[in-house]
């Protein structure tokens, strides 16, 4: 009897021993969808259910195990009532993370993660098997409207509330981001001139301008800065998200102001003799005003065409023979360089021409007189009898 004692002793004594709570290292040698056994080198085999295994009650262990694997457990019960050990992989896991969590909000380390579900109120990401919430609000340093872009993505956080009674853990991203847009931020106001290009992201759209991300700080490119022709509104003309290439053109504390009217694209260089006094032009009428009509010659020079200029009857007000669209063919009378403004005149042109048509009336009648029957010089004519024009 003693015999068989010490024999069983010596077996029990070629096992090791286990406890609740360890974390123990087994072998597969047996595997089905709903649980797998497991040698971990004690007198009885350990048992690893689907339960224990996933949070996932429908999935398939045969599909994530098979025999031979290595896998490190936790001993959930040494000895349950068959005799067997109850291990679990998820609540090891789960440890684990809990770890990490713990280390990150102690130490204020960055975590990175990806999102596993979009909620109304924020999102969770999932670290080493434990849930993290981030509310909505600390998921960027700016109003997300729709959180469902971020399912999926791998984003970085810090750990700010480590609660595991109660198995709350907070994450927030957005004091990450504020910490790189002001480092950014720095490096840009320590390079930044005024009269920079540079480039950057149109970030939003407002009827009085739109708000350009240069990578750090945004800019403002007022409505009136850009083009050097009239803009009605930048809505129809920009889009976010879309890249321009700007004008630096001041910097006041933190505020930027950006342009889009380049120097040396400047419309009016040029001008003053392209659009000098007397000369004939056309353009369309690109706005109305009730003393008279705004003609674009060309995008960036717009030439008044005052009401009493429209024409040598009498007109009370320009909409009522003209338009916006319309084209209209005027003489200048006038290029103030200064002041970049340029007036036309249709009646001037009308008077030219009836100037002409008198002229030459006179000159054949002159020239008939004479016998002569060689081809007048009208304009010729003209200024030989300017003073009789007057």
């Amino acid at each position: 009897m003693s015999e068989e004692q010490t024999f069983e002793q010596m077996l029990d004594a070629s096992f090791k021993t286990i406890h609740t709570g360890e974390v123990v290292e087994g072998s597969v040698i047996d595997v089905k969808p709903e649980e797998a056994v497991l040698n971990i080198g004690y007198k009885s085999d350990g048992i690893l259910t689907r339960q224990e295994y996933s949070n996932d009650n429908s999935l398939d262990l045969t599909t994530k195990l098979s025999v031979g694997d290595k896998l490190e457990v936790k001993v959930l019960k040494v000895n349950d009532s068959e005799g067997q050990v109850t291990l679990s992989y998820k609540r090891l896991a789960l440890d684990r993370g809990n770890k990490v969590i713990e280390d990150a909000f102690n130490n204020h380390t960055v975590l990175k993660a990806p999102v596993v579900q979009v909620l109304s109120g924020g999102i969770c990401v999932v670290v080493e098997g434990v849930r993290v919430f981030i509310p909505a609000s600390l998921v960027s340093d700016t109003y997300e409207k729709d959180l469902n872009k971020y399912m999926g993505q791998e984003i970085e956080f810090v750990i700010t509330e480590y609660n595991p009674r109660r198995r709350r853990y907070i994450g927030d991203r957005k004091q990450l981001l504020v910490e790189k847009r002001d480092e950014a931020a720095r490096e840009l106001f320590e390079h930044l001139q005024v009269g920079d290009v540079v480039e950057g992201t149109v970030k939003n759209i407002t009827d009085f301008g739109a708000f350009v991300d240069l990578g750090g700080a945004d800019g403002l490119l007022h409505i009136s800065e850009m083009s050097w022709g009239r803009v009605e509104s930048p809505k129809k003309v920009f889009k976010v998200g879309q890249k321009l290439r700007v004008l630096v053109k001041d910097i006041n504390g933190k505020k930027i102001a950006l342009s889009l009217k380049f120097p040396d694209e400047n419309p009016w260089i040029g001008a003053e003799e392209k659009y000098a006094v007397g000369n004939t032009v056309t353009g369309k009428v690109a706005r109305m005003a009730d003393f008279g009509a705004f003609v674009e010659l060309e995008p960036g020079i717009d030439a008044l065409l005052h009401v009493s200029q429209i024409s040598r009857e009498h007109i009370d007000k320009p909409s009522d023979v003209l338009k916006v669209g319309d084209e209209v063919t005027a003489k200048i009378v006038d290029f103030n360089a200064e002041s970049n403004k340029i007036s036309l005149s249709v009646k001037a042109l009308q008077q030219d021409a009836e100037r002409a048509e008198r002229a030459a009336k006179r000159a054949a009648e002159e020239a008939k007189g004479d016998g002569e029957t060689a081809t007048v010089d009208v304009d010729a004519y003209i200024q030989n009898h300017k003073d009789d024009e007057q």
